[in-house]
């Protein structure tokens, strides 16, 4: 997917002014929680909102029998936001999917219907995007990255530090570009 002129950039912009808010370096773990906490956005586990409103089975069907097919979601009322998780997942896919969702929020993206008028799931390719690249900007700093990368770090290593996933960490270095500059500073020292 191509991104607006722009955003990337933006995006980094954005990370370093948030981590700046949060006094985190970019060589620092950020916990999106106390992201979400500084935004002022409630964050629930499927749990706690099952407590406060019983929805037919939605907390056991997403914490045990499809525990995939939810990760998390931001609920508006009015212009406040609410973001409810799946706390079954790893924390490393807590981390990702709540930086995503406060993504959405950081970026105003407007609120959109779950369905469409035929039934089917809402998706916006373009937001959904924006919000996949801003968290992993947060989560993955491209600047630490790089400096991790030039000390030989390992993706595994780099993705532990962080608390992502390996996946997720890989995705960052390569889409990055974190990458590609080191590999381009290695040849050049040698």
């Amino acid at each position: 997917m191509k991104f607006r002129r722009g955003f990337k950039a933006e995006a980094e912009r954005i990370s370093t002014e948030i981590r700046g808010e949060l006094d985190l370096d970019a060589d620092q773990k950020l916990n999106p929680m106390e992201l979400a906490e500084h935004l002022a956005i409630p964050v629930l586990s499927m749990r706690e909102a099952s407590k406060i409103s019983p929805t037919n089975g939605f907390y056991a069907y997403f914490s045990m029998t499809d525990q995939d097919s939810f990760s998390a979601v931001t609920i508006f009322i009015g212009h406040k936001r609410l973001i409810v998780h799946n706390e079954s997942h790893h924390p490393n896919r807590q981390a990702s999917n709540l930086s995503h969702e406060v993504s959405h929020t950081v970026l105003e993206h407007k609120p959109a219907p779950v369905m469409d008028s035929n039934g089917q799931r809402f998706w916006n390719a373009e937001v959904e995007q924006e919000a996949n690249w801003l968290a992993a900007a947060l989560l993955i700093p491209r600047e630490a990255a790089v400096q991790m990368l030039k000390q030989d770090w390992t993706i595994s290593d780099i993705a532990a530090h962080f608390g992502v996933s390996e996946a997720l960490c890989r995705w960052r270095l390569q889409q990055s570009g974190a990458n590609q500059q080191v590999l381009r500073w290695s040849r050049y020292r040698n």
